[in-house]
Formats: structure tokens, sequence, C-alpha cells
């Protein structure tokens, strides 16, 4: 399948990096880039057709399927131009900057019957895979703590702009928001939220509270981007059970009630390919979306009843 990849960045070279590779199940074909004279140096090098803006790439007639890499603020009108053209999706995460404009994406898309998949990577992650192996073993879930906190990195003010001022919650923080859907299964009925957001012209660099499950349960939740370090934690207590999991390093450990524990050492793998892979078979197959755009406007969703909570200093209810 000819694959068309829009947005070059830090983030974006990763998937081009993939889909370069000959064992690739996509054949990438043309990129579109804002900064022109990297974009173009780089499909030289690579043999790929380089388009400097995302209209003229969605219609290139080779380009079967689109990948999309770009800031959330530029997602809604490309998703838009690509769901006209009739052009499948894959959308990295956050699906779009604001619940308005993940809700225009996910109904275009419905109405026009164009697959979007969302690229939440993480639940492609090894630990997380693990967690859902072993969740049976420690009883019914009581509690759930979600920590992720990754090295300060400085934003300029167009970055700032593309990203409408949000910070760490919804560039990180969005990954913690959905697994709490993936993990538990549930959806999510109430949200409670801090954050270190001096004026509304600053991202955040610091978000932290609550989300209640429409079951009760309780699943605290802890993102920054303060310093140079680097903590990526899950903390799951059951009635019988509990399991520690940090996703950096790979490592789970399972304490069950008869006092024996268990900790592995996992293999890390990439999860691009892993979520490359998955979004072309599903079109193949003409099978649903593993991710589906609605996963992706449901974190989008909590993500900006997070910072009503915030601005607001109440909780917040979703109402589905």
């Amino acid at each position: 399948m000819n694959l068309g990849l829009i947005g070059v960045g830090r983030h974006g070279t990763r998937y081009a990096q993939h889909l370069l590779d000959p064992d690739s199940p996509g054949r990438l074909v043309a990129i579109c880039r804002r900064d022109a004279a990297k974009g173009q140096a780089f499909a030289q090098n690579s043999a790929l057709r380089f388009h400097q803006d995302y209209q003229s790439l969605i219609q290139d007639p080779e380009v079967e399927a689109i990948i999309v890499v770009a800031p959330p603020s530029l997602t809604l009108p490309i998703a838009i131009t690509a769901i006209q053209n009739g052009k499948p999706l894959l959308i990295e995460k956050p699906l779009a900057v604001s619940g308005s404009d993940a809700r225009q994406i996910v109904a275009r898309a419905s109405q026009a019957h164009v697959p979007i998949m969302t690229a939440h990577t993480l639940r492609y992650d090894v630990t997380i895979a693990k967690i859902k192996e072993w969740e049976q073993d420690i009883g019914e879930w009581q509690h759930l703590s979600l920590t992720a906190r990754l090295e300060h990195r400085p934003h300029s003010q167009e970055d700032n702009k593309a990203w409408n001022n949000r910070g760490a919650l919804l560039e990180i923080g969005i990954h913690v928001l959905d697994l709490t859907r993936f993990l538990t299964g549930e959806e999510i009925g109430e949200v409670q939220c801090e954050t270190n957001q001096s004026t509304p012209q600053l991202p955040e660099g610091h978000a932290w509270g609550r989300l209640t499950t429409e079951s009760g349960l309780s699943c605290h939740f802890d993102v920054s981007r303060l310093n140079d370090s680097r903590m990526t934690e899950i903390k799951v207590i059951g009635q019988t059970g509990s399991i520690y999991a940090n996703w950096s390093t790979s490592t789970i450990t399972r304490h069950l009630q008869n006092n024996t524990s268990e900790k592995l050492q996992l293999s890390p793998l990439p999860t691009i390919p892993l979520v490359i892979n998955d979004f072309i078979q599903a079109l193949y197959t003409e099978t649903a979306m593993p991710i589906s755009a609605e996963d992706g406007l449901r974190a989008v969703e909590i993500a900006e009843a997070c910072y009503q909570s915030a601005a607001q200093k109440h909780t917040i209810t979703l109402h589905r």
C-alpha cells in the first residue's frame, strides 16, 4: 500500500524511518513538511516525492492512505481534506487539539465511511500488554495510578500556537488518559485536575488529578515536563494482588496475596511498526481499526475536561 506522510519533524521522522525499512508493510511514496528545504532534502535522499502543502499530497493519485504526524491544531483541516478525497488516515495522538475538532473529524469520517485510526502507540508497549495479561490474577481492581514524567523540552511561540498553548497534559498526558480507558475497559465519568499553568498564554508543565470510571474506580494521574529526568510508572491495586510496571525500563512486577512475587525484564519492541502494520492490515481486510477515531476523541474529551476542571477548580462530569 502506497502511503503519504504529513509531518516529518522529530516524531514524523521516526515514522518515515520505519516506513522506509524494506520489511515495512507500507511503501512510503510522498512526504509533506513545512520546512521546504529540509523536506526536499529528505525526499531526495530517500527517493520520495515532496509536497510543500498537505492538500497536494492528499490529492497525489499514487497515495492510497495517509499518516499524519502534525501538530494537533492542524489535524482537523488535514482530516477534512483527506476525508473529502476518500483517503484513510492514521493520525498520531492526540487526534485533535480540542473536543470540538475531534468530534468533527469523527462525524465527517463516519458520514463518508472513511477509516481513521488514532495512533495511541503506548497501547502496543510490552509492559502494557503484560498488564492486560495479568489483570485477572490480582482480583477486582481497587485503584489505578499512572505517572509520566518526561524530560523538559522548551517550546517556541510557534509550537505553543500549534498546540493552542496546551502543554504536558495534551502532549504526553494523552497517553495516560487513553491508557486509563484501555486498561480498565471503562469510560471516565468524572475528572478532577490541577495544573501549574500560570497564565492562559503559557503551556502547563505539570498536571495531576483523579479520573473516576463509571463504575467508581479511582484512577490517579501525574504528568510533567519539569526537569531532565524520566519516570513512567503504572500501579494497579487489586483485591488479591498488585502490579507495578515501568514502561521506560520495560520492567513489571506482580505481587499476589500468598506472598509470591514475580519480576520480569521484558524485551522492548518498537511500537510504531506495530501501529502501521495494524492500520494497513485493517484496510486490507476491511475490518474495524484496532484504535478508532472514537478512541482518540474520548482521550481528547478527557483532556479537555481536565483543563476545564483546573480552570474552574471543581470536578467535571463527562457526558457521553
